[in-house]
């Protein structure tokens, strides 16, 4: 690889971020997009949140965009929608919207850099018209239990027996596991107890309710998604014993289905902004997960929609401190995140930008980016001391539309709720 020759094309390409009206040249870039993918680096870095937010308030007020979808679980985030549409019996304020947020790593949601935004998307909606209302959901698979819940909830509030009947019996083939994803994982792999059927018929029975009763209810929608998320939980757990790979495969392939229906609800050209990892939203098709078998929701939704509707943005730091755990469901801690590596893309940001935090447009036809150049990814679970295995060899023109380096950044900091370790 040659550093030399991409230091200089960021110092030629790039350009400041010094404040938030900079942050046009992203939303302008953007053009027709209809999905909009930003991402970051770590789950626990301030910078990477208030950035995005930024971004998401331009593209919302100046491009029509409808709706957010995060990676968080769909029950935890509908608690948001309903406040930021004012739902009846719905939180009053975002901390009290964000208290839901318990599985850990609980601060990925629960922190005080996402309460502005909440607060400004209901702002927002309060000026807005029932169509132009603005939504927050989240689309990832971990929240089996809980969306199984949140099905009961549902029949019951709606007189739904046979909904009852069937997320009762649901509930009642996992609840032996103790609502540990692992444990229902190993019983259904290795000894061949899985619930497979049970939470198969029952997204039957409410894809099927939904067809013969089409309406707008979101309530409906909720039910629906929640029913997804149970069929795509089994497998992932399921799969996540037998073979890990297949398992990132059900879980990205479950984020993509989940936004799509989400837009299908909001109308066919319903614009999407997404939040997620790096890892989920930069093509994996320009890093060797694509050797593995593996594939993300940025190659996704580009061989669905086409790469010139979706507008894929990067986001990474030479240096500074994030909120992680030393294991899995760990006390989150503030660490410091060291340097970029020699030669990596982290650090040539930082030796092109002098320093400054930068943005830059990338054009995939530069040869610069056509190279294989190491970029850092931060895990919930971090050890800086092993900061060898955090990157991944990418081809950043294949890679991202954008990328946004915050040269030195800080930890975000998370708001207190009462952590669940499932």
């Amino acid at each position: 690889m040659n550093a030399g020759s991409v230091i200089e094309y960021i110092e030629r390409k790039s350009l400041p971020l010094r404040q938030p009206n900079d942050l046009q040249a992203i939303v302008d870039a953007v053009g027709d997009a209809q999905i909009v993918l930003l991402g970051e680096a770590s789950h626990g870095t301030a910078e990477f949140y208030t950035q995005r937010a930024e971004i998401s308030k331009k593209l919302i007020e100046q491009k029509g965009f409808r709706f957010i979808g995060v990676e968080g679980d769909w029950p935890s985030c509908y608690e948001i929608n309903r406040f930021v549409k004012r739902y009846p019996g719905a939180a009053q304020s975002p901390e009290e919207a964000l208290q839901d947020f318990n599985r850990w790593p609980t601060w990925m949601w629960a922190n005080r850099e996402i309460m502005p935004l909440i607060q400004w998307i209901r702002d927002y909606n309060d000026r807005a018209d029932n169509k132009r209302k603005v939504g927050f959901y989240g689309i990832d698979v971990y929240s089996l239990w809980e969306s199984l819940d949140a099905i009961m909830r549902y029949a019951k509030e709606t007189g739904s027996e046979e909904i009852e009947r069937m997320a009762r019996a649901a509930l009642e083939c996992f609840d032996p596991h103790g609502r540990e994803g692992q444990a229902y994982g190993l019983a259904a792999a290795l000894y061949g107890e899985g619930c497979k059927d049970e939470v198969v018929q029952l997204l039957t029975e409410m894809q099927q309710r939904r067809q013969r009763q089409p309406n707008d209810d979101e309530a409906a929608l909720s039910a629906e998604i929640n029913s997804l998320v149970s069929v795509n939980a089994e497998r992932y757990y399921r799969s996540m014993i037998t073979h890990d790979g297949e398992s990132w495969n059900v879980r990205d392939r479950h984020m993509v289905e989940a936004l799509t229906r989400v837009q299908d609800f909001y109308g066919p050209d319903a614009k999407a902004i997404v939040w997620e990892h790096n890892t989920h939203i930069g093509d994996a098709r320009a890093t060797d997960m694509a050797a593995e078998g593996m594939v993300n929701v940025g190659q996704l939704l580009r061989e669905q929609h086409g790469r010139e509707n979706v507008f894929a943005v990067g986001f990474g730091t030479h240096r500074g401190t994030v909120i992680a755990g030393q294991e899995w469901g760990a006390p989150a801690e503030r660490m410091v995140v060291p340097p970029g590596r020699p030669n990596s893309w982290e650090d040539m940001l930082h030796e092109a930008g002098g320093g400054e935090n930068r943005i830059l447009l990338i054009d995939r036809q530069a040869p610069e980016l056509q190279q294989r150049i190491r970029h850092r990814a931060i895990g919930v679970v971090y050890h800086p001391r092993f900061e060898a295995g955090n990157y991944v060899p990418s081809i950043m023109g294949e890679r991202y539309d954008a990328f946004i380096h915050i040269d030195e950044s800080s930890a975000l900091e998370p708001l207190e709720v009462a952590a669940v370790y499932s």
